[in-house]
């Protein structure tokens, strides 16, 4: 008999969109990860004086007395500047254009993906972690402590998440670590109810039951035996969530809330380009591009995962 996890891949890896989407969303990472060596104006690696350096991660550096270096594939700054040529459209120097500022449009969508990808992995996480502690203590416990966190829950829930965010961050300067920490504030009741379910109905399987008759801890059987068996859903809810949250940074880096410049985001150049959408149409079309291949793909990803997860597929086979 196969195992659950080899079910699991196997159902997975028959679904076509699902594997493009993971490895779309595997791609980002990568590119989010290893942006500095992607697009930059300082080499990879240069030898000067007869020495080797990576001038990514050591500044100081005598350029003028370069006898070797490898520059990356987008040789210019998300940062730099160049009046000269501002608003110039693609072309084999600049494959994205350039921005009002003569910024590297392309070199900024790399560096943007960096941001996007680490605030829907952090503040998802943050999320995910919530609503799984608070989700397994209503499920588990049951009874008082059910009914104040499912109360929590429909409170939270009841606000419009968008203006929820947009109200605390009223009181907060927007930067991307308050960004992160309000959409996790705000959106692990998706989470906690997953979870609060599933273990409402492991809590009463006969293993479970053996293990508080032997007297082990609750801790241990919350997270040994309860967890363990009601997490699937919220694997599933954490992939569709991380695609919220980057949408939901975006709107509010477009809307001026958000991440701000000079700090690339996919939401901000949306916002320079809506200044300039007469005749710079690449400012708007290439980072709705990213958002729009970023969000697909992590929905392709999660709906597979649903798919190839789902209990009743399970117990059929």
């Amino acid at each position: 008999m196969r195992s659950y996890f080899s079910f699991v891949k196997s159902r997975f890896l028959s679904n076509k969109l699902g594997i493009v989407g993971f490895v779309t969303v595997v791609f980002l990472v990568f590119v989010a990860i290893f942006a500095d060596f992607i697009a930059n104006d300082k080499p990879i690696l240069c030898i000067v004086n007869g020495r080797l350096y990576l001038p990514i991660f050591y500044n100081k550096v005598n350029f003028s007395n370069v006898s070797f270096k490898v520059m990356p594939i987008v040789p210019y700054s998300p940062y730099k500047m160049d009046f000269d040529n501002k608003l110039l459209p693609p072309s084999n120097e600049h494959l994205l254009g350039t921005d009002d500022l003569g910024r590297d449009v392309l070199s900024r969508i790399i560096h943007g993906t960096r941001v996007s990808i680490t605030v829907g992995i952090v503040a998802m996480g943050t999320a995910f972690v919530i609503g799984v502690v608070l989700g397994l203590l209503a499920g588990y416990y049951g009874g008082i402590v059910d009914i104040i966190i499912s109360k929590l829950i429909e409170i939270v829930m009841t606000f419009p998440t968008l203006f929820l965010i947009l109200t605390i961050l009223a009181f907060l300067p927007p930067n991307i670590y308050n960004i992160m920490f309000v959409i996790g504030l705000t959106g692990w009741t998706g989470v906690a109810r997953l979870v609060r379910a599933e273990s409402l109905k492991v809590v009463n399987f006969d293993f479970v039951k053996i293990s508080k008759v032997t007297g082990a801890p609750d801790i241990y059987i919350m997270f040994r035996h309860v967890l363990i068996n009601a997490i699937n859903p919220a694997i599933v809810s954490l992939v569709f969530g991380i695609a919220g949250a980057i949408l939901v940074e975006s709107s509010l880096s477009f809307l001026g809330l958000g991440v701000q410049p000079p700090t690339p985001s996919w939401g901000n150049i949306l916002l320079t380009g809506s200044q300039y959408i007469d005749y710079a149409w690449w400012l708007a079309v290439f980072p709705g591009v990213a958002i729009f291949i970023t969000v697909t793909s992590l929905n392709l990803f999660g709906e597979a995962l649903r798919d190839a997860m789902d209990p009743r597929v399970v117990l059929n086979y």
